[in-house]
């Protein structure tokens, strides 16, 4: 087993819980067992254009997460533990069966929990870049672990603010962990690397999701990424796509859709920050976005 992972005292992501993981269940905030559960793996189409292309990204759907986002729109993988196990050896087969299907790499959404068993999977080098998608609710040593495995991180930044992050996601410490962790893997990657085609071979790309009344943390998060990392190191992407999903009643204040002011004026801060990255249209704040997590391709 991995040194940096113990299925007895379970450190992998920031919560540092010390559960137990045995094969057959889990325990602390994740829940999940010890053997890798995944809940789909398909070409995606979805992701920033220099990641999906023209062919799709090789996307790979692990179930469970560290994070309790009330308005999680994936919630039927991150919080009702939907999905099915599998060895190291059959995420392997999986990962060559997505190249073979014409991915342009191979995107492991949501896979802090599970990076002992990726590992394994990721023994011998795939020719295609490894993109590593998450909440950036990381763990330093699970990312230093994955160090020459991962050539392309997808984190988002979602709070600069520790209130908003203990409301909505139940972790006080993640603006302070997202800033560590995207730090880290602005460190091993170096600056962003894209191909003729325009695909992104190496870098980091920081996501942040608009909230409902919360263009303000987006100019936070925007600020910061500008002070922190000189031009054409890293690449920003601001989504418009938020819909008021799974908890988001329970809390007014988000459960509606963006306004056409508030996309705008993100946008705008954004163009103004001189920003390389992307943006959404607000044709994307749709449930059809969101993938079937039915098994397929496991």
């Amino acid at each position: 087993m991995n040194s940096f992972y113990d299925s007895t005292r379970c450190t992998l992501c920031p919560r540092r819980c010390g559960a137990t993981r045995s094969e057959t269940g889990g325990a602390g905030i994740c829940a999940m067992p010890d053997t890798l559960m995944l809940a789909r793996a398909a070409l995606h189409h979805w992701e920033e254009p220099s990641i999906s292309g023209t062919r799709g990204s090789g996307t790979v759907f692990f179930s469970g997460c560290p994070l309790q986002c009330v308005y999680c729109q994936n919630y039927d993988i991150s919080q009702k533990g939907m999905g099915t196990p599998l060895s190291p050896s059959r995420l392997r087969e999986i990962f060559e069966e997505l190249i073979l299907q014409g991915a342009h790499n191979i995107n492991l959404v949501n896979p802090g929990h599970y990076a002992h068993g990726i590992l394994m999977a990721l023994d011998a080098p795939l020719p295609v870049p490894v993109v590593w998608n998450s909440s950036g609710y990381d763990q330093l040593s699970t990312l230093r672990a994955m160090e020459g495995h991962i050539s392309i991180y997808l984190p988002d930044f979602k709070y600069p603010d520790e209130a908003a992050a203990l409301r909505y996601s139940g972790a006080e410490d993640y603006p302070k962990t997202a800033r560590a962790a995207i730090r880290e893997m602005v460190r091993q990657t170096g600056p962003y690397e894209l191909d003729a085609q325009g695909l992104l071979q190496r870098g980091v790309v920081i996501r942040h999701l608009l909230l409902p009344g919360r263009v303000s943390h987006a100019k936070e998060v925007m600020d910061w990424i500008a002070a922190t990392f000189p031009p054409k190191t890293v690449l920003f992407s601001l989504m418009s796509q938020y819909v008021p999903l799974y908890k988001a009643a329970q809390f007014p204040e988000i459960d509606r859709h963006l306004r056409g002011s508030e996309v705008r004026a993100a946008l705008g801060y954004m163009e103004a920050l001189g920003l390389a990255g992307y943006t959404q249209d607000e044709s994307a704040a749709t449930r059809d976005f969101i993938p079937a997590f039915d098994g397929t391709g496991i």
